[in-house]
C-alpha cells in the first residue's frame, strides 16, 4: 500500500500536510504567549489552586511531571501534573493548566464522552498496535477475512481519535470559561488563551482526520480485492 500512489497522493499527503501545520500552530503560539507574562502575575500553579478553589476540585492534587507540554490529568491517581513550563507566570501556561482542570472537572462529573474514551482505550491500543499488522499480513497471505479482521480492530482506534475531538474541544470551553469568569485574564490575554488552546485543538484534529482516512483507504483496498 506504500506503494500506491493512490495512498500516498489521498492519504499519506494529506495526513502528514495536516499534522505538519497542526505542529507548527502550537509551536508557533506556545512560543508567543509562553513568553509573555499574565497581568496578574500567577504561575501556573497559583492559577490551578484558585481554579480549584472555584469549582470545587479542591480535592485533585498537583503534581510535577518531566518535559515539555507534557502537562496532563491522571484520572486513576485524580492528580494534575505540571511540565516545567507550565508553573511559569504566563499566558500559556494559565491555558494549559486551566485546559487539565477542565478534564478535571469533567472527571468528577462523569462526563460522559470521557468515560467513553477510557472505555476505548484497551481497544484501541490493540487496534493501533495489531491491526496494521492483521491488514498488511492478510493481504500478502491474500486471507482476506485476515484483513477485515485488522480492518475491525484499527476501527477502535479511529473511534477513540474521533471521541477524543469532543472531550479535548469541552476541556478546552471550559479553561476559557474559568479564566473568564475568575476574572484571571485579560482581554488581550484572552487572545493568548485561545490562540494556545485552539492550536492544541488541532493536534487532535489531524489525528482523528489521518486515522479516519487510513481506514477509508484500508476499506476501499480490501473492496477492491475482494
Amino acid at each position: 500500500m506504500f506503494h500506491d500512489p493512490i495512498y500516498m497522493i489521498l492519504v499519506m499527503l494529506p495526513a502528514v500536510a495536516l499534522s505538519t501545520f497542526a505542529q507548527w500552530r502550537v509551536k508557533s503560539a506556545y512560543g508567543t504567549w509562553s513568553r509573555v507574562r499574565n497581568e496578574k502575575g500567577l504561575s501556573g500553579l497559583d492559577t490551578a489552586r484558585v481554579i480549584m478553589r472555584s469549582v470545587g476540585l479542591e480535592d485533585v492534587g498537583i503534581g510535577r511531571v518531566a518535559g515539555r507540554l507534557t502537562d496532563h490529568y491522571d484520572p486513576r491517581a485524580k492528580e494534575m501534573r505540571l511540565s516545567e513550563s507550565s508553573t511559569q507566570p504566563t499566558v500559556a501556561a494559565m491555558a494549559i493548566v486551566a485546559h487539565e482542570l477542565g478534564h478535571a472537572e469533567q472527571d468528577k462529573t462523569g462526563h460522559a464522552m470521557l468515560r467513553l474514551r477510557a472505555s476505548l482505550v484497551p481497544a484501541a491500543n490493540l487496534g493501533s498496535q495489531l491491526g496494521l499488522l492483521l491488514i498488511i499480513a492478510g493481504l500478502l497471505l491474500n486471507v482476506l477475512g485476515l484483513a477485515w479482521l485488522g480492518v475491525f480492530l484499527f476501527s477502535a482506534m479511529v473511534a477513540f481519535t474521533l471521541v477524543t475531538l469532543p472531550v479535548e474541544f469541552d476541556a478546552s470551553r471550559r479553561a476559557k470559561r474559568y479564566l473568564t469568569d475568575l476574572d484571571l485574564v485579560s482581554p488581550g490575554e484572552r487572545e493568548g488563551v485561545d490562540a494556545v488552546l485552539n492550536a492544541a485543538a488541532l493536534t487532535y484534529v489531524a489525528a482523528a482526520a489521518a486515522a479516519l482516512l487510513n481506514l477509508i483507504y484500508y476499506v476501499s483496498l480490501l473492496r477492491r480485492r475482494s
